[in-house]
């Protein structure tokens, strides 16, 4: 490798491996399965949840040949898995090829924050492999930040995403395995899978403090009455609401009655079209 022009820097443990990837950003990494300490398929697992290191390609090149331990690289985050004896050209060639296509997505994903998308890109478990600053931002609103920079792991969406990665297409537009899932103030919407337990996810903030706050104040609502206003407005059932707000369809009507009687309206079509003109008036004010 080096007589082809690459620096070399060499880990004898999965410890150290993280170590050196922390401090010097390597373009890629050639990892063994069998390490003292860390096996390769626990360093690259551990690799791939930071998110700082999520980008860097790990091929595995190793002694291991059946296809359970092809299949466990591949899962563990490897975009590659070459086995011993290897032909020195050949692998020259794959790490080529694999450091190119990560600078292209390294380009895509500037880009995407250049232009204030909200994409979040998440394993299985919804640990972070990257994210734009606009998405951090709507995660952070709502509540799904952690102190890592990571995601919460709130049993709802996680539930959704296990379902929409074990359910074949074509998948319904709604319910726990829709491609779309509300939240009490963040909407996500499932873009399909861009790499080996890597699942794009897009992120919208349907019920925005701005909203929330010109219904409360023009209509001189209570914050959960304005919230159910609002998600009334979106054409949300009771039972919808219930589940985003995590209140029961009872509670939600309840508050429906009081929303009813403050605007001095009689049903839901009325109360929805008064909310809409409230925050498109407030947002032009």
């Amino acid at each position: 490798m080096e007589e082809a022009g690459l620096i070399v820097i060499v880990a004898r443990t999965g410890e150290k491996a993280i170590e050196l990837a922390e401090r010097m950003a390597p373009d890629i990494i050639l990892m063994d399965a069998v390490m003292p300490g860390l096996d390769g398929f626990e360093t690259c697992r551990r690799l791939k949840q930071r998110k700082e290191l999520a980008h860097v390609p790990v091929i595995f090149m190793t002694g291991l040949s059946e296809t359970e331990h092809i299949i466990k690289g591949l899962r563990a985050g490897g975009v590659d898995y070459v086995t011993k004896p290897m032909v020195p050209d050949e692998l020259i060639a794959r790490i080529g090829v694999h450091i190119a296509n990560a600078r292209l997505a390294q380009s895509a994903r500037a880009a995407l924050d250049a232009a204030g998308r909200s994409l979040m890109a998440v394993t299985r478990d919804l640990d972070v492999r990257w994210c734009t600053p606009r998405a951090a931002v709507l995660c952070d609103r709502a509540g799904f930040a952690k102190p890592d920079g990571g995601l919460q792991r709130p049993q709802r969406v996680k539930d959704w995403v296990g379902g929409l990665i074990t359910i074949p297409q074509p998948r319904p537009t709604g319910g726990v395995h829709g491609n779309e899932l509300d939240l009490a103030d963040i909407h996500f919407v499932y873009m399909g899978q861009t790499g080996p337990d890597e699942y794009l996810l897009r992120i919208a903030d349907k019920t925005g403090p701005e909203e929330i706050e010109a219904l409360q104040t023009e209509l001189a609502l209570t914050p959960r009455e304005a919230e159910v206003l609002l998600w009334i407005s979106q054409g949300k059932s009771n039972r919808d609401i219930g589940d985003i707000l995590d209140l029961s369809p009872r509670t939600v009507n309840k508050h429906l009655e009081q929303v009813f009687a403050k605007l001095g309206v009689e049903n839901r079509t009325a109360a929805a079209a008064l909310a809409v003109r409230t925050v498109v008036s407030a947002s032009f004010s």
